[in-house]
C-alpha cells in the first residue's frame, strides 16, 4: 500500500516519526512550499529563504538516498496554494490509499492537519513529534497540581531524567543555574566572533530570486542570505560556537553592543526549530566542551538551559494553555504596533538598532527581543496580537509555539504570570548598563523627565502607575511600588504628564 507522507518546513530531520516505518519503493515523501504557510503573516524574506531552500535541498538528498520525493514547488501552476489542497492533490495524483504525518508545532496547522482525511478521502494517521525531550503527556504530568508553572522546576527535572550536568545526583558546582554570572555588559575592547557564513549555492539562489519576487511586500531581503540550509551545514554551525564563542557566551550573553548583532550567541536556534539539528546533540556538544575543559560551567549550563530548559518549557506552556492562550490580554493593551517596528525613524538609539538588525539580519538576540524591543512593547501598551504578529514574521526562528508564550507570557506578562512571576519591565538604566546604545541616543538616560528625558524612564513608572489594581499585591514589586510612593506629588505627575505626551505622539505617528 502506497503512503503519501508529508513532510513540513519545520520538520527536516531524519528521525521524523512519521518516516520510521516508511517503505521506500512504495511511499511517497512529499514537501509543499504553499503561499498560505508563507503569507499567514508576512514572513521576513530571508526565513523563506532559510526555509524553502533547507527543504530543497533535504528533499534533493532523500531522493539520492532511493526514495520517492515529490516537491511542490510555490511557482509550480498546478500547485493549489495550500496545504491541505496540495495533500488531497498529490494524494490522488501519486495513487496514495493512506496519508501519515508528523503532527504540527502550530495549533492551526493541527487543525488543519485533522481535516485531511475529510478532504482527501483517505484514512490519516498523524503522529506526535518526538523530536522534542519532553512530550505533551509529560509536561501534562508536571504540571498536573502545581500552582505556579515555573521553568526552573521544570528544568530540574529535565536535567536529572537526561542526566545532563550531574555529578551522581546532583548538579554540577553544586547550583542548578549560574544566569547571575552571565549578566555581564561588554567591555570596549571585547572582539565579537564572527558567525559561520554560507554563500549561496544554485540551489539557494534560485530560492532568492523566487522570493524576491513572490514576496516582495514582506519585511527585510533575501539578498545577504548567509544561513546553513543543510543537515552538514549546522553542524559546522555548532561546532564553530562550541569552539569559539561558548567559552565567552556565558559572561556576555546579555550584553547588547551597537553593531555587533551576533556577538557570542549561537544562532542555532534557526536549525534547531526547523529539524536540521536536534535538541539533545546540542546539549551533549555543550556538556562535552565543559567535561573536556574548553568552556566554563556558567557558560555551558546557561546555553542548555536555553534548549532543554526554556525550549521544551515554552512548548509545553503552549500546548496547556492553547487555544485560549492566543487571545490573553492580562493589562488589556490595545495601542497598534508603531511604525517604527517597521524601520520608521526613531530617536531612540536603542530601538533603532534593535529593530534595524532585526530587519536586516532577520535575527536579535534574547535580552533584545525582550529588554528593549518587548520592553518598549509592554510599557507603551501595545496590544498583544499585534506583537505577536510582528515577532512571529520577523524572527527566522519564530514559530508560533515558542513566539507566543516568549511574547505573551514573558515579554507582555499578558497571561497574567503563567511565564513570568513579574513583567520584565525596566527603565533606561537597565539598557545603559547592558550596552552602548545609550551614548549615542537623541535622549539621555540619566534625564527622568522633559523633552531629552529617556522615554523608558517615565514610561516605566506610568506603567507600574496605570496598572496598580493588577500589579499592586506582586511580591516582586512591594520595593518597588513604596520608591514610587515615596516620590513627590509634582514628580508623579510629571511622569505622567511626560507619559502621555510621549503616547500621544507616537499615536500620532510622530518621529519619537
Amino acid at each position: 500500500m502506497a503512503v503519501l507522507r508529508p513532510i513540513l518546513a519545520d520538520q527536516l530531520s531524519p528521525s521524523l516519526a512519521s518516516l520510521r516505518d516508511a517503505d521506500r519503493d512504495s511511499d511517497w515523501l512529499l514537501f509543499c512550499e504553499v503561499a498560505s504557510e508563507a503569507g499567514y503573516v508576512k514572513h521576513h524574506q530571508k526565513k523563506i529563504t532559510l526555509l524553502f531552500s533547507a527543504m530543497r535541498h533535504y528533499a534533493e538528498q532523500l531522493r539520492e538516498q532511493g526514495w520517492q520525493v515529490h516537491y511542490s514547488r510555490l511557482d509550480d501552476p498546478a500547485n493549489t496554494g495550500s496545504l491541505v489542497a496540495e495533500v488531497a492533490r498529490l494524494a490522488a495524483l501519486l495513487g496514495c490509499q493512506q496519508v501519515v504525518a508528523t503532527l504540527a508545532g502550530e495549533q492551526r496547522l493541527v487543525d488543519e492537519m485533522q481535516s485531511w482525511q475529510q478532504h482527501s478521502g483517505l484514512p490519516v494517521e498523524l503522529r506526535e513529534d518526538d523530536r522534542f525531550l519532553a512530550s505533551h503527556d509529560d509536561f501534562v504530568q508536571w504540571a498536573a497540581g502545581r500552582k505556579q508553572l515555573r521553568m526552573e522546576y521544570f528544568y530540574r527535572d529535565m536535567r536529572r531524567r537526561y542526566q545532563i550536568l550531574l555529578d551522581g545526583d546532583q548538579p554540577v558546582g553544586g547550583a542548578w543555574n549560574y544566569d547571575s554570572d552571565n549578566r555581564k555588559p561588554a567591555p570596549a575592547d571585547l572582539a565579537a566572533v564572527e558567525p559561520l557564513r554560507f554563500v549561496p549555492d544554485a540551489i539557494t539562489s534560485e530560492v532568492q530570486g523566487l522570493v524576491a519576487e513572490h514576496f516582495d511586500d514582506h519585511p527585510g531581503s533575501a539578498e545577504g542570505f548567509h544561513f546553513a540550509v543543510t543537515r552538514e551545514q549546522t553542524l559546522e554551525v555548532l561546532e564553530h560556537f562550541i569552539g569559539l564563542s561558548l567559552p565567552l557566551f556565558g559572561d556576555y550573553q546579555d550584553a547588547m553592543v551597537e553593531g555587533e548583532p551576533w556577538l557570542f550567541h549561537s544562532h542555532i536556534s534557526f536549525y534547531l526549530n526547523c529539524g536540521l539539528l536536534l535538541p539533545l546533540e546540542c546539549i551533549e556538544a555543550a556538556e562535552r566542551a565543559y567535561r573536556n575543559g574548553r568552556a566554563p560551567l556558567n557558560a555551558v549550563e546557561g546555553f542548555i538551559r536555553q534548549i532543554l530548559g526554556w525550549r521544551e518549557y515554552v512548548r509545553g506552556i503552549y500546548w496547556l494553555k492553547m487555544p485560549d492562550y492566543k487571545t490573553a490580554n492580562f493589562f488589556n493593551a490595545q495601542r497598534p504596533l508603531p511604525a517604527l517596528y517597521w524601520g520608521a525613524q526613531t530617536q531612540m538609539n536603542c530601538l533603532a538598532q534593535c529593530v534595524g538588525e532585526t530587519l536586516d539580519n532577520a535575527y536579535a538576540h534574547h535580552i533584545q527581543r525582550l529588554m528593549v524591543l518587548g520592553n518598549f512593547a509592554l510599557l507603551a501598551g501595545l496590544a498583544p496580537s499585534e506583537v505577536n504578529d510582528w515577532y512571529l514574521a520577523v524572527y527566522a526562528d519564530a514559530y508560533e509555539w515558542v513566539e507566543l508564550p516568549n511574547v505573551t507570557g514573558m515579554v507582555l506578562f499578558a497571561d497574567g504570570g503563567v511565564v513570568a512571576s513579574k513583567p520584565y519591565a525596566a527603565g533606561g538604566a537597565y539598557i545603559s548598563r547592558m550596552s552602548n546604545y545609550c551614548k549615542n541616543c537623541h535622549y539621555k538616560v540619566k534625564e527622568r523627565s522633559g523633552e531629552r528625558g529617556c522615554p523608558f524612564n517615565y514610561l516605566y513608572w506610568d506603567f507600574l502607575a496605570r496598572h496598580r489594581d493588577q500589579l499592586g499585591n506582586n511580591p516582586r514589586l512591594g520595593m518597588i511600588y513604596r520608591s514610587y510612593d515615596k516620590m513627590a506629588a509634582d514628580k508623579r505627575e510629571l511622569i505622567a504628564t511626560d507619559a502621555a505626551q510621549f503616547l500621544t505622539r507616537l499615536d500620532s505617528g510622530e518621529t519619537v
